[in-house]
């Protein structure tokens, strides 16, 4: 029999609102402050300099405001919990779209960009359906996704430069949870139990399913290691060896599932 299906899980429009330009503004301030150097500095990303990583960044902003110009869909095409796993495929058109944008002032970008998008958002409905690379989806749901590209790029851009932004809360959170629920539409089951302290828990893995007790296999692990290993930026391995990944009992491996994103 296969596993139930699982109930979506809910965001509170209101804080993802705000997790949003939280995360958005703590990553203006700290790009706003680099030198000419640090953004000609490399990024783990590739051939993408430091600048190509700030002037992404506005895209994550910038490219809903361009949907919300466009005419609305007639109906949804595509559910939260997929959308990490059709990432996949677009990493060459998001380079080629990333590369021209004129990133030679990113005060100026930065500043139009929060002000075109706070513009375009105001009191538009989450229901309302926009177009992305991928298929219509909810605002809403839309501006989870926008959680994930910020902290994600977040910590590429303290990788790549050495500086501390924040990261925010409730953006964390909802960045966190969305990849935990990608692996668990990824890998259905009960045999596995992830967990992401303080801000997710599910189960995954096709086997006995677990009911009462301690689970017979357990992966744990903190926010930024999870999105990391979520994204490909670190591997399985490597994070065992360096203990920032506990795994017990024989089906707690997970290397085969993961990266989830491109």
């Amino acid at each position: 029999m296969p596993p139930a299906k699982k109930r979506a899980r809910s965001y509170d429009s209101a804080k993802t609102r705000a997790a949003v330009l939280a995360q958005f503004r703590h990553v203006r301030e700290a790009v706003t402050a680099l030198t000419p150097e640090q953004l000609d500095g490399p990024t783990r990303l590739g051939e993408w300099t430091v600048r190509d990583l700030a002037a992404h960044l506005t895209m994550v902003l910038a490219s809903l405001t361009r949907r919300l110009a466009e005419p609305e869909p007639e109906k949804r095409e595509l559910a939260l919990v997929d959308w990490p796993l059709a990432t996949a495929t677009a990493a060459g058109s998001i380079d080629e779209d990333t590369r021209a944008i004129d990133a030679g002032d990113l005060p100026a970008l930065y500043a139009e960009t929060l002000a075109r998008y706070e513009e375009a958002i105001g009191a538009v409905s989450d229901e309302r359906l926009v177009p992305t690379r991928f298929g219509a989806m909810r605002l809403g749901d839309f501006l989870v996704t926008r959680t994930v590209e910020l902290v994600v790029h977040t910590d590429d851009l303290n990788a790549a430069t050495g500086a501390d932004v924040p990261y925010d809360r409730q953006a964390l959170a909802a960045c966190t949870r969305l990849l935990a629920d990608a692996l668990a539409q990824k890998a259905p089951g009960g045999a596995v139990e992830v967990r992401i302290p303080p801000y997710a828990v599910v189960q995954c893995v096709e086997g006995p399913r677990h009911t009462r007790g301690t689970p017979p296999n357990v992966v744990e692990t903190d926010p930024l290691t999870w999105l990391r290993l979520a994204t490909g930026r670190t591997e399985w391995a490597a994070e065992l060896d360096a203990a920032h990944v506990g795994a017990s009992g024989e089906r707690a491996d997970l290397k085969a599932l993961l990266p989830l994103m491109g």
